[in-house]
């Protein structure tokens, strides 16, 4: 005997803290392909995968309801009533229907409208057998040897037998005990049976209800029925014997995947041929709102070998034919010949006898009304199996029970005892006013002495089922309560009603909207062929969907539920669908070499664990799951969202920017969109945790790169991340690998941008929120495949604010969760709309010399002509052979500017610093820490023209390492430019050191930018006021140890003027930078670490410095050092001498320089490297002098920036090895 299969820990529910197991997985959880796809999860659904999960499967089951566990049912008419989903054609008589489609979809009852028949199918995890009447019954010998049905089966009906013992070993069913209490309504019906003369053909039939505790067939513990009665809305003392509790959580317990809340569309061939693609639309997180996107942006799962369409009669119907419209090929017959099981449903009212035919949820304290169905009149047994029918006891939901007597006493068409006298008249009154003042469960009352009558017989199974023109189910039951058989029905019903003195009151259908019956087990649709083509039926005798061409069918495409029996069955089918169920995946099993294990029991199952069996995990849903447990284990509430974005595509990665990407893509009609869920698991995490990470579900769509929709899966959501791409900015991200329906795999990164650029603008702040960035790359190789905008569409703005939602434990939580986010979200949007008001930054101490990327291999303290000291740091050269290392070791001399040093060049925090990017190149490097720089020397007051000294110090080093004759070339930026240039033509550094020069931004002809300029014009200069004030030094760091003075003036400097509304911030540095120098960059060019460590790359500058500064910067030329005394002439200027002049002018002859500019400089304007470059070129006709001017950059991001390497230092190293290499002229603007 196999060992048990499951644990045996008999408290295994009492040690969980939650209330009710789950078999289902969250969709976040699918995976794109499967062996097995089995759509719905009553008994054909149930068999199918329990069956193929024993078989070593992979197994996924989607289902369009909720999943439900007994304690979760409707019982009231609020909850019935909130569970209804009605659609179909409303029809009275013979008038012309209209369609309607109300009701929650998701809902565990589904009403479908339909002429003539109407149709309640239950809707959840377990199908209809959530709701049925748990009847037992083999299909009899005669109805199956009918000509509808296939020869095998036809001539050899015993051949089910085995399968209908298969089903029963699973399902359990016994007759209600003659041990457990009687039962007033069976009694009733025995009593009719006899009156009718049918006394013989009743008996308790075996159902599928526990009537013991303990463990059944699969290891679900079960209870004993409490005999409520409330089968038709849902059994809540756990003895239903659904296929919930056996069947699926066998199959849950053998590794199948269960997925609820997904309603299949369509089902198409895969493109490659293996399987079938099975398009669904998920539920969840209130996608339905979106309309016409929720219905056409399918999400979809790949079945690699077989699908089992279990979905119900009518949902397999409408699936097949929607699969029809999508070109999949199939017999005409789909969707005719169904049948109503010939249902019909109808009451005998206040009968003389005590009935109690009104369920209850708690019958402890009075009589059990017993299961729904106990007794049986069995009259199937005639010589013409089309006039056999049985007759069935039934039970009135309590949800009905309060309304049922107004509704009985007011339907129409009553038929009364005929022999009715006074005595009787007035026990009729007496019991129908007990009922009315004392309530439908007063005993005596008329209510309960109300008999439920079920019949299943036969029709003229001419029904069928289209889809409309807008694609919804349409059924047409034409003349099933008009026949002749449905007459005689209702005369027998009424007979016996009459002959306990009851008023025989058909349904309500059938009474008031012109003889429309009700069918609880609707038949066929795509119905086994009776001679195995597609001429006569849609399936073969297993069930596989024929193709509309004779014999041939789909090979994996098999219907194994109600839908394929080809004509009524005259008893309740669920044994019946359960053994074809049994039979057709033996069979197709059998034909793929699928073995499965029938023997192996489980033993006691803990549904609230893990299951014996699991399927292998990739690392994103072992991740996911990880996400999803510790969510659990928290108790805190999640927050769910759907968001739609559409806009346009450009296919090809040659186009980098967005918006022009964008309107190429609107040229070519290249449209997308995506659908996608947005679920933090927890909340609590979500808001607080740096990553502010949730997951994306749903679909990405882009014709132009798949026919079909692309799954997402596990995608991650981040929302108000910082850019590590540029300060004081955050990113709303989606990020999302993607997979289509042939396979191919991309990955989509999206980003939202929101900086300071929407200050005080609603309009720049819905922008903002509602523009996403999008490059979708190859999963394998990074390669870009697309880049291009989506956007919100403002109809989107009302769905994505009802599909929001939040999911809890309790009311306090679900409360506290909204909040949370809602005061994140309002608070991160406001940090930007109210950016100058934010708080400010001070910086965090780093230590600069203990974050290099690149040590410098020797650190020189050099000695000017003066005596003053600086510091030179050198780095080693990077050999390879690579096309773009010079031919031999060159070096260069770096100079930066005032009150920084050489990690403006070395910067430790981009990917590729300018140190990095030349030493690569091949050469030997340099950098000099001007007495002016970020240099404790830089207090004694020293000035741009002193800083030339420190210039020749180093380049004389420099040439003293090298060979005789050896030239230095020199990239000079800024305040290193103007010394360069001062030194050069005073003759302080001699010119024939040099090989060539990048002057950076500014070389002998500074032009101050326009809001320095204004500063320079005021009659009482910053210099002088500050000095006054703080004194001599100007520190562009800050610290809580700040004076007053400098706290206020922080405070003053938010509003300090910086450009456009995207250049400011919150960084106190910053502001003091820009207060001396001008904004140093545009904020877009630096990363959010450089940003944030601006104090590593700043010191100070003095007074006189500064002001020397201002005065060349307002007269637009180099000068020599004012007195120390700061002595102003007659004129108020600080007396300096201009150094441009022929004479000095000709010490620069012969030397290549490299001038360019930032675009938008705000320091020096570009007209101050247009200047020098001009005059130069026009002073020595053959001098080698180029120019570039770089849009989109700024002053200093020219070096720290991080798109500077791939723009300005390849122009740099092209004019560095055209001079090195005496070659061709080169345009260093390309």
């Amino acid at each position: 005997m196999p060992t048990a299969f499951g644990t045996d820990n008999p408290s295994h529910g009492h040690k969980h803290p939650q209330k009710f197991p789950r078999l289902s997985k969250p969709v976040e959880l699918l995976r794109p392909s499967y062996d097995i796809l089995v759509i719905g999860s009553g008994y054909g659904g149930g068999v199918a995968a329990s069956r193929l999960a024993r078989g070593g499967q992979s197994v996924c089951v989607l289902e369009r309801g909720r999943e439900r566990w007994p304690g979760e049912y409707p019982r009231t008419l609020p909850e019935v009533s909130s569970n209804l989903h009605v659609q179909g054609k409303l029809t009275t008589g013979n008038m012309q229907g209209k369609y309607v489609e109300t009701g929650d979809s998701l809902g565990l009852f589904r009403l479908h409208l339909g002429d003539a028949q109407n149709v309640f199918v239950g809707n959840g995890l377990g199908g209809t057998s959530l709701l049925n009447g748990n009847i037992f019954l083999h299909a009899d010998k005669k109805t199956l040897s009918m000509d509808d049905w296939h020869p095998d089966i036809k001539n050899n009906p015993e051949g089910l037998n085995k399968y209908y013992e298969r089903a029963a070993s699973m399902l359990e069913p016994s007759p209600y005990p003659l041990s457990y209490p009687n039962l007033a309504k069976l009694d009733l019906l025995q009593t009719q049976a006899a009156a009718l003369g049918w006394e013989n053909r009743f008996y308790r039939p075996p159902q599928t209800t526990r009537f013991k505790d303990g463990p059944n067939s699969t290891g679900v513990m079960m209870r004993a029925s409490t005999g409520s009665g409330m089968d038709s809305t849902g059994v809540n003392d756990g003895s239903k014997s659904s296929t919930l509790v056996n069947y699926l959580s066998d199959a849950w317990n053998w590794g199948a995947e269960i997925f609820c809340e997904c309603e299949v569309r369509f089902i198409k061939k895969a493109p490659q041929g293996d399987g079938y693609i099975v398009f669904f639309a998920w539920h969840g997180s209130n996608r339905r709102v979106f309309g016409n996107t929720f219905e056409q942006s399918l999400m979809w799962v790949h079945a690699k070998r077989c699908v089992f369409l279990a979905a119900g009669t009518l949902g397999t119907t409408e699936i097949l034919l929607r699969s029809k419209q999508h070109g999949l090929p199939m017999s005409p017959a789909v969707g005719t010949k169904m049948s109503g099981n010939g249902d019909i449903l109808a009451f005998g009212y206040n009968t003389d006898y005590e009935v109690n035919s009104m369920a209850r949820t708690h019958p402890d304290s009075a009589p059990p009304v017993g299961p729904t169905i106990t007794g049986i009149i069995d009259c199937r047994d005639q010589g013409n199996p089309l006039e056999g029918f049985v007759i069935e006891e039934g039970a009135v939901p309590e949800a009905l029970v309060s309304g049922i007597q107004i509704l009985l006493e007011g339907m129409p068409e009553k038929i009364f005892p005929r022999q009715w006298d006074l005595a009787h008249r007035l026990r009729y009154l007496i019991s129908s006013l007990r009922s009315g003042v004392f309530g439908p469960y007063s005993s005596g009352g008329s209510v309960q002495r109300t008999q439920v009558y079920l019949i299943m017989s036969h029709d003229s199974n001419q029904a069928y089922l289209s889809l409309n023109e807008s694609g919804r189910p349409v059924m047409q039951f034409l003349g099933v309560g008009a026949s002749k058989r449905v007459a005689y029905l209702n005369e027998v019903l009424a007979k016996a009603t009459n002959g306990v003195g009851g008023t025989y009151i058909n349904n309500p259908f059938f009474a008031a909207l012109g003889e429309q019956e009700i069918t609880v087990h609707p038949i066929g649709g795509a119905n086994m062929s009776a001679d195995g083509t597609a001429d006569r039926g849609a399936t073969t005798v297993h069930g596989e969907l024929l193709t509309g061409s004779g014999k041939e069918y789909h090979h994996g495409l098999i219907c194994v539920d109600a839908s394929v029996i080809p004509t009524a069955l005259g008893v309740n089918p669920l044994a019946t669908i359960t053994a074809l169920a049994e039979h057709s995946v033996e069979y197709v099993a059998a034909k793929i070499g699928i073995e499965i294990d029938y023997e192996t029991k489980n033993g006691l199952l803990d549904l609230f664990g893990p299951p014996a069996k699991r399927l292998p995990l990739t690392p994103d849903l072992k991740e996911a799951i990880e996400i999803i447990e510790d969510a659990k284990r928290s108790d805190n509430a999640s927050t769910e969202f759907t968001e739609v974005m559409e806009g346009f595509i450009h296919v090809g990665g040659e186009i980098e920017d967005f918006a022009v990407a964008e309107g190429a893509a609107m040229g070519a009609s290249s449209s997308a969109r995506f659908f996608l869920s947005v679920h933090g698991w927890d909340t609590d995490t979500f808001t607080h945790r740096a990553e502010h990470r949730a997951m994306l579900t749903g679909t990405f769509s882009c014709g132009a790169l798949s026919q079909d929709p692309f799954m997402v899966l596990r995608g991650t959501f981040q929302l108000f991340n910082d850019d590590p791409r540029t300060p004081d900015t955050k990113n709303i991200a989606y990020d999302f690998d993607m997979i289509s329906t042939d396979g191919q795999m991309f990955h989509f990164h999206g980003y939202k941008v929101i900086d300071s650029s929407i200050a005080f603008a609603p309009w720049r702040t819905w922008k903002a929120v509602s523009t996403l960035y999008v490059t979708i790359t190859h999963l394998k190789d990074n390669t870009i495949v697309g880049r291009g905008v989506l956007r919100i569409a403002a109809t989107n703005i009302g769905n994505e604010l009802a599909s929001s939602s939040i999911t809890g434990s309790s009311l306090t939580s679900r409360a506290r969760a909204a909040g949370l986010f809602l005061l994140y979200f309002i608070l991160q949007i406001a940090k930007f709309f109210f950016a100058p008001f934010t708080s400010l930054v001070q910086p965090d101490v780093f230590a600069a010399e203990d974050k290099h990327k690149i040590s410098p291999a020797e650190i020189i303290q050099i000695v000017a002509c003066d005596g003053v000291k600086t510091t030179l740091r050198m780095w080693t050269p990077v050999i390879s052979k690579d096309a773009t290392q010079l031919q031999s070791d060159v070096p260069i001399l770096f100079i930066p500017g005032a009150a920084v040093d050489h990690n403006i060049f070395a910067a430790p925090t981009i990917k590729v610093n300018a140190i990095e990017f030349f030493t690569t190149s091949g050469a030997t490097c340099f950098c000099v820490t001007l007495r002016v720089g970020k240099t404790a020397v830089a207090k004694a007051g020293w000035t741009t023209y002193d800083a030339r000294l420190d210039v020749a110090a180093a380049l004389n080093h420099i040439t003293g390492l090298y060979p005789p004759g050896t030239k230095v070339y020199i990239v000079a930026h800024c305040i290193g430019s103007l010394a360069l240039s001062m030194g050069l033509l005073d003759g302080t550094i001699p010119a024939g050191s040099i090989k060539g020069i990048t002057a950076s931004q500014v070389f002998m002809n500074p032009k101050a930018a326009a809001i320095n300029m204004l500063k320079a014009k005021i009659s009482v200069p910053f210099s002088a006021v500050y000095g006054s004030l703080e004194g001599q030094w100007f520190s562009c760091d800050s610290s809580p140890e700040d004076s007053v003075f400098q706290k206020i003036l922080n405070q003053v400097l938010r509003f300090y003027p910086v450009g456009s509304r995207k250049e400011m911030c919150n960084s106190v540095i910053c502001h003091r930078c820009e207060l001396i120098f001008g904004r140093l960059w545009n904020h877009h060019n630096l990363n959010s670490e450089t940003h944030s460590r601006l104090s590593d790359f700043f010191g100070g500058i003095s007074m006189r410095c500064l002001s020397h500064l201002v005065q060349m910067g307002t007269s637009g030329m180099v000068m020599t050092s004012p007195p120390l005394s700061l002595s102003t002439d007659d004129t108020g200027t600080i007396s300096s001498r201009p150094l441009i002049d022929n004479i000095s002018l000709a010490r620069l002859q012969h030397i290549p320089i490299f001038f360019f500019s930032g675009g938008e400089n705000n320091v020096y304007t570009p007209e101050s490297t247009d200047i020098s470059y001009t005059t130069l070129r026009n002073k020595f006709d053959k001098g080698e002098y180029d120019r570039a001017v770089f849009e989109g950059f700024g002053h200093l991001d020219c070096w720290m920036g991080e798109r500077a390497a791939d723009v300005i230092w390849v122009s740099v190293r092209a004019h560095l090895m055209r001079v090195c290499d005496d070659g061709d002229w080169v345009d260093l603007t390309l």
